[in-house]
């Protein structure tokens, strides 16, 4: 029998198809996870993803977060501060921010405390701790003790004013992304900030006492926060005075189970591990930080009530 000849086109082609399937096949066996590959050639889909949204906001600041970290006492980035003499428009206080120089600008926060309080007895406790989450905060003391809610406000804004255009630290702070903070007739104060400069990408107004405007205007991302057991700005004050905020505000309140008027004086990790979250998502559009309020608390321990307005989007930013 006479066994035909196979061209040598044919024999070519052949080899070639050969050639390449075995090819393929080795591309894609070597592209698999296994114990013996090192870490830097495994594929990681969530770590290029990460990276993908730490490309797309430039203001993604510090690792992603989990329950317990927005919890812990510190974040990760160390912190320095520098004292302010009085002037510019309000008594003094103090700066403190990231000594990390390699991440670009921060967002900021102005912070006052409440009704004959000095910034140092009351609000200092967490000036470093929100600094080392990524921030740079200015707390002040106000030109008179007994300054009210508006004063304080005017004040809040002064401070701000002072910190993007005169501090030793304004190359550190982003004029675009900053925010206010207030405890008492300090977050009363707060919101008087927030009503008059729109512009202000978040506002957390602790147990706010807010006898001179209401928010019947307020447009800034608000959280506001009370405890259950506080006699002098009750919870049923503060449910009229969030129920006068426009619908369409971004918006959250959060009741603590106790603590009292004075929840926002010493170390409490329940204050800011609501507020880390809030400050991230609206100042540095950190949308990694919406899981801890949406579709509800992650966190709900010491919590008695909570509002929220979900999807939390941020100003200029897309839904998550």
């Amino acid at each position: 029998m006479r066994i035909p000849l196979r061209s040598s086109r044919t024999v070519g082609l052949r080899a070639a198809l050969a050639a390449a399937v075995t090819g393929l096949l080795a591309t894609l066996v070597s592209i698999q996870p296994t114990a013996a590959q090192p870490a830097s050639l495994q594929v990681r889909p969530a770590a290029a993803a990460a990276a993908a949204a730490a490309a797309d906001n430039p203001y993604q600041r510090g690792p992603d977060p989990t329950v317990s970290s927005v919890a812990a006492q510190r974040g990760t980035f160390d912190t320095a501060e520098m004292n302010v003499s009085p002037g510019n428009g309000f008594n003094g206080g103090k700066i403190y921010f990231p000594k990390d120089t390699s991440q670009g600008t921060w967002g900021a926060v102005a912070a006052v405390p409440g009704y004959t309080a000095k910034w140092a007895a009351e609000g200092a406790w967490m000036g470093h701790w929100l600094a080392s989450f990524g921030f740079v905060v200015i707390g002040i003391d106000t030109n008179s003790p007994t300054d009210f809610d508006t004063a304080r406000g005017t004040q809040l804004l002064a401070a701000l004013d002072y910190l993007t255009r005169q501090s030793p630290v304004r190359d550190r702070v982003d004029p675009g992304r900053l925010g206010v903070l207030g405890h008492s007739m300090g977050g009363g104060g707060a919101i008087s900030a927030a009503v008059r400069r729109p512009s202000l990408k978040a506002a957390l107004p602790l147990a706010p006492f807010s006898p001179s405007q209401n928010l019947s205007s307020l447009r800034v991302p608000t959280m506001i926060m009370g405890a259950r057991d506080d006699g002098t700005v009750t919870p049923s004050y503060l449910d009229g005075l969030y129920g006068g905020m426009p619908a369409g505000t971004q918006s959250a309140f959060i009741e603590l189970t106790g603590g009292g008027h004075g929840f926002p004086t010493w170390g409490n990790s329940n204050v800011t591990r609501r507020t880390i979250p809030w400050l991230k998502i609206f100042l540095d559009n950190d949308t990694r930080y919406t899981q801890f309020l949406c579709p509800s608390l992650a966190d709900r321990s010491q919590i008695s009530r909570a509002k929220t307005k979900c999807p939390y989007v941020p100003l200029g930013g897309t839904t998550p």
